[in-house]
């Protein structure tokens, strides 16, 4: 008995040791792919690691490593949940890599795209691209979309041989680390986060005009675009787009944080104090941006001289549970130490101002309502441009210190 014991033992072992080479990703630089319903297939890299053990995973956007650890198996099923956006692959790994589904948890569905990764593929849009034709480094005014749907956006890239590398500016923010490919006369950019997808694709006609430009996003997202070169092209000014109706000076409001704790603007915590209100979204891109640098150096440099900073959050569902769950999410990835509050309302078009009833309008996520110490709004600005747009970040981070400590030294 004892040896028969023994070898069931053993047996069981192997088993087990067979399952986890099974489901072990294998390290190095691999090739993801999604594929969107309106036909674009959206590339990325990403790196496997081992880590004290474990495996991690480490998404590649330009400068930028998105680390994620969340990742477990079962048989040959890989699972890896994204640390934000509410969004997880369901995968199966064979010999020749990953096949399955991202993921997205949309507050009351989900969406669903196709997903493959191959290992040992560094490249991203093409293995041998062709020698490029032009050098498109340098600063672009886009126009995307026709008629009344046009919009004015400004592309910064940067080109080193076939490699390109930059982002879009748009008055809400910008499309974060976006690398890619300049091929021949073509042009291809992408970009994954956990959260959102994109590639932009152009015909480069020289070296001043980009034509026939495709914006793949998402799961279905299709639009057309088209720029030239402009070394002057800017966006309007942040602080200009969103104000108080006529007649108002102050904001108020009262809505519960995470635990279902009511706070108000009225608390005695905030009396006497600059009050940075953060309107944004688990789900937007620019508000982790933004989030990000409050925690991780604004909050930190002003908050024992004075400041106070308050995230309003419009999540993709009016149900608490739900809402509580993806804020837990985004609070515990970066350890938010200020109160992040659930306001109930959705970021459908005019959620926000019925939440807020004294804005005149509202122009996108994320917003910020910057309060002095005797309660007034000193200033709005609408959208933040991230880490990812270079001097445009760096410019933004000069100018809200300066106006916070302009604050301060009010009496």
């Amino acid at each position: 008995m004892k040896f028969r014991s023994a070898i069931i033992a053993l047996l069981f072992s192997i088993l087990i040791s067979t399952a986890s080479a099974q489901t072990k990703l294998q390290s190095g630089i691999w090739r993801g792919a999604l594929k969107n319903s309106a036909g674009g297939e959206l590339p990325f890299n990403f790196e496997v690691k081992d880590t004290a053990g474990a495996q991690q995973i480490a998404i590649i956007n330009g400068d930028e490593r998105y680390k994620v650890t969340d990742i477990k198996s079962a048989g040959d099923s890989i699972f890896i949940h994204m640390p934000l956006f509410d969004s997880e692959f369901k995968l199966k790994l064979d010999a020749s890599g990953l096949t399955g589904n991202w993921i997205k948890h949309l507050g009351t569905s989900d969406a669903v795209m196709a997903f493959t990764a191959a290992p040992n593929t560094t490249w991203r849009f093409f293995k041998d691209p062709e020698k490029p034709a032009f050098d498109i480094s340098g600063r672009w005014s886009a126009i995307f979309g026709s008629g009344d749907s046009r919009d004015t956006l400004v592309g910064e890239f940067k080109q080193n041989g076939a490699k390109l590398t930059g982002t879009f500016l748009s008055t809400s923010g910008d499309y974060r680390y976006l690398e890619g490919t300049v091929a021949g006369n073509q042009m291809y950019l992408s970009c994954f986060d956990g959260g959102h997808a994109y590639i932009f694709t152009a015909k480069i006609n020289d070296a001043n005009t980009l034509s026939e430009g495709k914006q793949y996003s998402g799961f279905s997202g299709l639009d057309t675009w088209s720029a030239v070169k402009d070394a002057n092209a800017k966006l309007p000014d942040a602080y200009s787009l969103t104000a108080l109706k006529p007649g108002y000076h102050k904001i108020d409001f009262t809505f519960r944080d995470i635990n279902g704790k009511k706070v108000s603007l009225n608390d005695a915590r905030f009396k006497n104090k600059v009050v940075i209100v953060q309107i944004l979204g688990s789900w937007c891109p620019n508000c982790m941006d933004e989030t990000n640098y409050f925690v991780s150096s604004y909050y930190p440099k002003y908050h024992n001289k004075g400041v106070e900073v308050i995230g309003l959050a419009y999540e993709r569902t009016t149900d608490f549970a739900k809402s509580q769950r993806t804020l837990q999410q985004m609070k515990t990835h970066f350890k938010v130490p200020y109160p992040l509050l659930i306001t109930g309302f959705t970021p459908a078009a005019g959620d926000p101002q019925k939440s807020l009833p004294m804005l005149a309008d509202f122009k996108g996520f994320p917003s910020t309502i910057i309060i002095d110490k005797k309660g007034e709004v000193r200033k709005i600005h609408t959208g933040f441009s991230g880490p990812g747009t270079g001097v445009y970040y760096t410019e933004f981070i000069d100018e809200f210190q300066k106006l916070t400590e302009d604050l301060l030294a009010e009496k």
